[in-house]
C-alpha cells in the first residue's frame, strides 16, 4: 500500500444518516480499483453485495477474519478493518467508522489503519464530527468535510416498552436485557428482531431481513445497530444507558448515545428518540447535544505499534510496549493478543520461537480472535496447541481439529448453545482461513462454514420461535401492504394468511386464534377483522340473494347458511312471529347488516307458512263460524294438536256438516285429541317445539333438541325423562301415558282396535272370535298391540292404566289329561283331591277398579275358574317336583263398566254422541266406581255369588260356613254348561281330572 500525497487524504465527517458510506463506495468504484475497511463483518458483507450487483462476482473479493472470498483478478477489495491487506497497491481507500480508534479492544487498529493506510489517488475517512479536531492534529493537510444530516432528530420522552411506536429500536446492552425485552415485545406487540454482536453474521442478516421486511416492528438491540447498520427505523428507545465494556460497567458518552439513537430516520424522513424500561429521562442539556448532533471532541486515540520486532519474542514484546511520540495518542492498554503472546511465552512453547520467522509466526497465532469470550488461559491453551503443531508439523493437526469442528456440529439446543457453538466453530473458521495453516485448507473452510450457516440458521430459528408470534406479525403486515395476498378460508372455516393461522370465521363471526402468552388480544383482534372484514362483506352479498335451499332452522333454534350458524330464534310479540338476532361481530354493520336481516326474516316468514301450512290456515277459515271457528282457531294456537277433553263440550255440539267441513281443512277428531295429521310430521313437530319452546322457558330447557330427534327415529313411544316438561311431549305430538309418551296418531290406531273389542258380545258373535276378545266389555292384549306401541309387559299396562282401563287377572286353569297318561305322580294329585273336594281357597283379586276376567271352562273336575289348587303337604313317601310360575289371564275393562250391562247397539253412532242414557227412575244403576279396596262389578256374573257387604240384606243365602271363611273371598263356580276348551295335557289339572274319572269308574 502506498502512501499519496497529504492532499489526497480527505476526511468526510458528520452525523449518522448523512450518506457517508454511501459516498465511499460511489468514491470507489469511481477509479480503476479500491478498498474500503469497514468495522462490522455485517456491513461488509452488506457492502460486497451491493458492490457485484455494480461491477460483479469476478470483480470484487471480500476479505474479513472468518471469510475469504477472493477472484482470480478482483479489482475492488471489501474487507473488516482487522483484515484489509496491507501489502496491496490500490487507487482508492476508505475507512468507515473511525471513531472507532478510541475503543480499547479495537482502538489502535482504526488508529493504524488512519495514519497508514493509503490509496495511490484518494484516501477517505469516514466518521463522527467529534473526530475533526484529533484528525487535523495528526494529519494536518487532511481535507476535512462536513455533511449535514438528512432529517432531524427530537426527543421523544419516556414510554413504556409497550407503548413504543411501531418500527422502534429498543437498545439494551446485554444479552438478559435483550432478550427480556424481546419476550414482553412477543407477548404484547407480537415480536421483535434480535440484533447483537455476539451473533453471527448470518443470523444478524436473517433477523435484520425479519425487520427491514416488515415481519415484526420492533428490533431490540445493544449499540450494534450504531455501527454502519442502515436500518429503517422511526424512533430508537434507550432501555439502559450503561454498559460493560469489558473491563468495568460505564455509562454511554454523549457521543456514543448519539452513534445510537442517529439510527433513526432515514434520508429525508425525521426520527425520534427516547428513553424506556425505567431509565430515567435524558437532562435537557443531554437533549440539545443529541439533536444538534454537538458533542465534546475526541481528544486521544488508541494506538499501538506497528513497527514490531521479531528477532525473539522479548524483542517483539518490548515494541508492542512502545509508547506513542504524539500527543494525541496513548499506548493501549494490553489487548488479548498480547494476554495470548505472555501466555505462549511462559510454557514450552515459548521455546520453539526462534529467529524470526518463529516470533512472527507465533505473533500470527496470537492474533487468532477471542470469539468465544473464554478466560486468557483457556484461549492461550488454543494458541499453544495450533502454534506448537504447525512449529512441529508444519500443519494443525488434523484430527484435533475434526474433533474440536465434530463438537459444533449439533444443531440441536437452545439460544444460548447454539450461540457458544457458532462462538466456537467462528474460531475455526478463521484458522481455516489461515494461509498454510492445514493441509487442506478448502476443506475445512467449506466445512466451518457450513456448520456456521446451519448453526446461524437454526438460531434464527429459534429466536424468531421465542421472539416473534408469526401469525400476529403477518397481520401487521398485511395492514400496511394492501397488495398482500387475500387470506384463504378452507372448507372448515380456518381463516390462513401466507400459512399461518390467524382464526375460523363461522358464518359472519370471526374467532381468533389464540396462543400461549397472547396479551395484546385487543390489538391483534383489531388487525385480524380488518383481514376478515372484506370476506364479512362478500358473505353478506352472497346471503341476501341466496336461494331459500341455503338455510336451516336447527333443533337448536339457530339458522344456519350453508351449514354456518348466522342468527338464533328469540321470543317475539307472537307465537307465530319470532325474533331474529343475529350472530355476527362488529364487522357486519350498515347495509350489509340490513340486508342479511331482512332475507333471514323473509325466509324465516316462508318456512313457517310452508311448513305449519295446515295448521296456518286455521287462524281464520272462512267457511267455519260460531263454536267450529272457536276449535280451528284453538288448534291454531296450540300449533295443531288440543286434547279431545279440552273441547269436549264444542265438539258435541257439532253437527255432521261442520264436521265435514273441517275435515275438509286436515281436522281429524280423535278418541284422546283433536289434530292435524299432515302437521304430525317431523318436520312441522320440530317447528311447533321450537316456536312453543321460545315462548315458554327457551330452547335451551331440556328436551327441545333431544325430542326431535327420537321423532324422526320413527319410534311410536319411548320412556319420558322426568326432567323434561311434560309439555314439550304433547307439542311434540305425543301424549304422556303413565312412565311413556306415545305418539297422538298411534294412540288412535290403538283406540280404534280396542274399541269394537269392547263393544263385541261373545254370546251373540257367530264365527270365530277375533283376538283379544274377552267377556263383560273386555279385552285381551295381542301382539298387534304391543307391536304398534313398541312395548309390552308393565310399560304397555302403564299406558292402559292412564287411559282409564282396568285390569282383573285370574289363574289359568289347565286342560284335562288322558288317563293313558297318568304318571307315577297319579297317587300324589289323588290325595290331593281328596284334601279338597268341593274348593280352594280363591287367588287375590286384582287391586281396585279391575274388572271381571273371562270365566275359563269348566271341567270335569268341577274345579272353580278363580282358584287354584294347593299342593299337598309333603312328606318323606311323597316328594313333589317343583311348582311351576302360575299363569293368568289378564282382562282389561274400561273404568266403571258392568260385566251383565247391556251391550250397545253395533250401529255406528255419530261422532261426538253422548254416552249411555241415564237409568230411568226406579231403576237401578250401573255400579259406580268403588273406593280402593274393592272389587267392582262382580254381581254382572250371575254366576258369581260376592261375599255380601252387610248383614241382614237379604244377600246372605250364599255365605260360607264360618268354619270355611278366610281371608279372601271364595266363589263357587256355577254348574251351567260351558263350551269346553282343550285343557293342556300336561297340567297337573289334567292328571288330576283322569284320576278322579279313574275312581268314579
Amino acid at each position: 500500500m502506498t502512501f499519496a500525497p497529504p492532499q489526497s487524504v480527505k476526511a468526510i465527517l458528520g452525523p449518522t444518516n448523512t450518506g457517508k458510506t454511501y459516498f465511499a463506495i460511489e468514491r470507489m468504484l469511481a477509479h480503476p480499483s479500491g478498498m474500503i475497511g469497514l468495522p462490522l463483518r455485517l456491513l461488509a458483507r452488506e457492502v460486497y453485495q451491493r458492490c457485484v450487483e455494480r461491477v460483479g462476482e469476478g470483480a470484487v473479493a471480500l476479505v474479513t477474519g472468518e471469510e475469504r472470498i477472493v477472484p482470480a483478478r478482483p479489482r475492488y477489495w471489501v474487507c473488516t478493518v482487522e483484515a484489509m491487506p496491507t501489502d496491496i497497491r490500490v487507487d482508492c481507500v476508505a475507512i468507515d467508522e473511525i471513531q472507532t480508534a478510541i475503543d480499547f479492544d479495537r482502538g489502535h487498529v482504526f488508529t493504524d489503519r488512519i495514519l497508514n493506510a493509503r490509496g495511490s489517488s484518494e484516501t477517505l475517512l469516514l466518521g463522527a464530527a467529534t473526530m475533526a479536531p484529533v484528525i487535523k492534529r495528526l494529519l494536518p493537510h487532511c481535507e476535512i468535510i462536513d455533511r449535514p444530516r438528512f432529517s432531524q432528530l427530537t426527543y421523544a420522552g419516556s414510554k413504556k416498552i409497550s407503548r413504543q411506536p411501531t418500527r422502534s429500536a429498543i437498545v439494551a446492552f446485554s444479552a438478559r436485557q435483550v432478550y427480556a425485552i424481546a419476550e414482553l415485545i412477543r407477548r404484547e406487540r407480537g415480536g421483535a428482531a434480535v440484533v447483537m454482536g455476539a451473533l453471527s453474521p448470518r443470523t444478524r442478516n436473517a433477523q435484520v431481513e425479519l425487520y427491514q421486511n416488515g415481519d415484526v416492528d420492533f428490533l431490540v438491540a445493544t449499540d450494534a445497530i450504531g455501527m454502519g447498520l442502515n436500518l429503517d427505523i422511526h424512533h430508537v428507545a434507550f432501555a439502559d444507558d450503561s454498559k460493560f465494556d469489558g473491563h468495568t460497567s460505564r455509562p454511554l458518552t454523549p457521543a456514543e448515545l448519539g452513534q445510537i439513537a442517529g439510527r433513526a430516520g432515514r434520508h429525508a424522513r425525521n426520527g425520534t428518540f427516547g428513553v424506556t424500561g425505567g431509565t430515567e429521562g435524558f437532562d435537557e442539556e443531554m437533549v440539545v447535544a443529541l439533536e444538534t448532533h454537538d458533542f465534546d471532541p475526541i481528544k486521544v486515540l488508541q494506538w499501538r505499534n506497528n513497527q514490531l520486532d521479531f528477532s525473539s519474542i522479548n524483542a517483539l514484546r518490548d515494541s508492542l510496549e512502545m509508547t506513542p511520540e504524539h500527543r494525541s495518542l496513548t499506548r493501549v492498554p494490553i489487548a488479548k493478543d498480547q494476554h495470548a503472546l505472555e501466555f505462549v511465552s511462559r510454557n514450552e512453547a515459548g521455546q520453539l520461537a526462534r529467529g524470526l520467522d518463529g516470533a512472527r509466526l507465533l505473533w500470527e497465532c496470537c492474533q487468532i480472535p477471542d470469539y468465544q469470550g473464554i478466560s486468557p488461559a483457556n484461549h492461550g491453551e488454543i494458541v499453544t496447541r495450533i502454534y506448537s503443531d504447525l512449529v512441529k508439523r508444519g500443519k494443525v493437526n488434523e484430527d484435533w481439529i475434526a474433533e474440536q469442528v465434530r463438537f459444533c456440529d449439533n444443531a440441536s439446543g437452545d439460544i444460548d448453545t447454539l450461540s457458544n457453538r457458532i462462538k466456537q466453530v467462528r474460531t475455526w473458521t478463521f484458522v481455516a482461513n489461515r494461509k498454510n495453516w492445514l493441509a487442506d485448507p478448502s476443506h475445512w473452510r467449506e466445512k466451518t462454514r457450513d456448520i456456521e450457516d446451519r448453526l446461524s440458521d437454526a438460531l434464527h430459528e429459534r429466536l424468531t420461535q421465542r421472539f416473534v408470534d408469526r401469525r400476529t406479525s403477518v397481520l401487521l403486515r398485511h395492514l400496511k401492504d394492501k397488495r398482500m395476498a387475500s387470506p384463504e378460508i378452507n372448507e372448515r372455516g380456518e381463516v390462513r394468511l401466507e400459512g399461518h393461522l390467524i382464526g375460523t370465521l363461522e358464518g359472519f363471526r370471526f374467532t381468533l386464534a389464540r396462543n400461549d402468552g397472547d396479551v395484546d388480544i385487543k390489538g391483534l383482534r383489531s388487525a385480524a377483522d380488518q383481514v376478515v372484514a372484506p370476506e364479512i362483506h362478500n358473505r353478506a352479498d352472497r346471503l341476501a340473494g341466496a336461494p331459500n335451499e341455503e338455510f336451516v332452522l336447527a333443533t337448536d333454534g339457530r339458522m344456519r347458511w350453508k351449514g354456518d350458524i348466522v342468527a338464533e330464534l328469540i321470543e317475539g310479540d307472537a307465537l307465530y312471529r319470532p325474533r331474529i338476532l343475529m350472530l355476527a361481530d362488529e364487522t357486519l354493520t350498515g347495509t350489509d347488516l340490513e340486508r342479511v336481516q331482512e332475507r333471514l326474516s323473509l325466509w324465516l316468514r316462508h318456512h313457517i307458512n310452508t311448513v305449519l301450512e295446515s295448521v296456518m290456515a286455521l287462524e281464520a277459515p272462512a267457511d267455519l263460524d260460531g263454536a267450529a271457528r272457536g276449535i280451528a282457531f284453538q288448534l291454531f294456537e296450540h300449533l295443531g294438536l288440543i286434547p279431545r277433553s279440552q273441547v269436549a263440550d264444542e265438539v258435541k255440539n257439532l253437527d255432521q256438516d261442520v264436521r265435514g267441513k273441517m275435515r275438509k281443512l286436515g281436522i281429524k277428531f280423535g278418541a284422546y285429541h283433536i289434530y292435524l295429521p299432515l302437521s304430525l310430521k317431523p318436520a312441522p313437530r320440530e317447528l311447533a317445539l321450537i316456536l312453543f319452546a321460545l315462548k315458554h322457558g327457551g330452547v335451551r330447557q331440556p328436551g327441545v333438541t333431544d325430542i326431535p330427534h327420537i321423532v324422526l327415529s320413527g319410534r311410536t313411544s319411548f320412556v319420558v325423562d322426568p326432567e323434561v316438561d311434560t309439555r314439550l311431549y304433547e307439542i311434540a305430538g305425543f301424549k304422556v301415558a303413565g312412565k311413556r309418551a306415545v305418539r297422538v296418531d298411534i294412540l288412535e290406531r290403538l283406540a280404534d282396535i280396542i274399541r269394537p273389542l269392547i263393544a263385541l258380545d261373545p254370546t251373540r258373535h257367530q264365527g270365530e272370535l277375533p283376538a283379544g276378545a274377552a267377556e263383560g266389555n273386555g279385552f285381551r292384549v295381542t301382539v298387534e298391540m304391543t307391536s304398534l306401541l313398541g312395548c309390552s309387559g308393565e310399560d304397555f299396562a302403564s299406558i292402559l292404566n292412564s287411559l282409564g282401563y282396568r285390569v282383573k287377572r285370574t289363574p289359568k286353569v289347565a286342560a284335562p289329561a288322558v288317563a293313558s297318561e297318568a304318571t307315577a305322580e297319579a297317587p300324589a294329585l289323588e290325595e290331593v283331591l281328596a284334601e279338597n273336594p268341593a274348593s280352594v281357597d280363591a287367588v287375590d283379586e286384582a287391586p281396585v277398579e279391575a274388572v271381571t276376567a273371562d270365566v275359563a271352562p269348566s271341567v270335569e273336575a268341577d274345579i272353580p275358574a278363580t282358584t287354584v289348587v294347593e299342593s299337598a303337604p309333603e312328606t318323606a313317601e311323597s316328594v313333589p317336583a317343583a311348582p311351576a310360575e302360575p299363569e293368568f289371564d289378564e282382562v282389561w275393562s274400561p273404568a266403571g263398566k258392568r260385566v251383565d250391562a247391556k251391550r250397545h247397539d253395533h250401529r255406528r253412532r255419530p261422532e261426538g254422541e253422548g254416552q249411555a242414557k241415564r237409568p230411568e227412575r226406579n231403576q237401578r244403576p250401573t255400579a259406580p266406581r268403588r273406593p280402593e279396596g274393592e272389587v267392582q262389578d262382580l254381581t254382572k256374573a250371575r254366576h258369581l255369588n260376592p261375599k255380601p257387604k252387610f248383614e241382614g240384606k237379604g244377600r246372605n243365602d250364599n255365605r260360607r260356613p264360618a268354619d270355611q271363611q278366610g281371608d279372601k273371598a271364595r266363589f263357587e263356580r256355577p254348574r251351567e254348561e260351558r263350551k269346553e276348551k282343550a285343557f293342556d295335557p300336561d297340567s297337573p289339572f289334567a292328571k288330576l281330572a283322569a284320576l278322579r274319572d279313574r275312581k268314579a269308574e
